[in-house]
């Protein structure tokens, strides 16, 4: 139940960044959005961390450098939300993320990426996708 709650979360917030991140792109451009978003977000992140008292920071050095590049894939993610959010709207632009998301997030199960254990994937699977995309074109429509 918890791992549905931080989904819902995950996904409340990534929306309500989404919008925020527009409108301050309005003001200042999209890049410097994405980069006071990633900057409010490292420093919340520490105070969370040196709050909680959780994770070892010594063993950050034992990461692989491939790993690193999550915090650039977040500024791009900002970047196209905002681009997307202004040309398509909120509810298109968050349908298509979903779509987005569950197709990479199917690929990367199905052949183990990134060290995941791989999953079988059945015609549940692949129907559930197929709705959600039916889904987004009737909404673009």
């Amino acid at each position: 139940m918890k791992g549905w709650l931080f989904a819902l979360f995950g996904g409340l917030f990534i929306t309500l960044q989404g919008v925020a991140n527009t409108e301050i792109s309005n003001g200042i451009g999209t890049w410097q959005a994405a980069a006071l978003t990633q900057f409010t977000g490292f420093v919340t992140a520490i105070l969370v961390s040196l709050f909680m008292r959780d994770g070892k920071w010594q063993a950050m050095k034992q990461v692989k450098p491939l790993y690193w590049i999550g915090g650039a894939f977040g500024a791009i993610v900002i970047f196209s939300n905002v681009t997307a959010i202004r040309q398509a709207g909120v509810t298109l632009t968050v349908s298509v993320l979903m779509i987005a998301q569950l197709l990479v997030a199917f690929v990367a199960d199905r052949w183990g990426w990134f060290g995941l254990e791989k999953q079988k994937m059945r015609l549940p699977q692949f129907a559930g996708i197929g709705l959600m995309i039916a889904g987004v074109v009737i909404l673009g429509g």
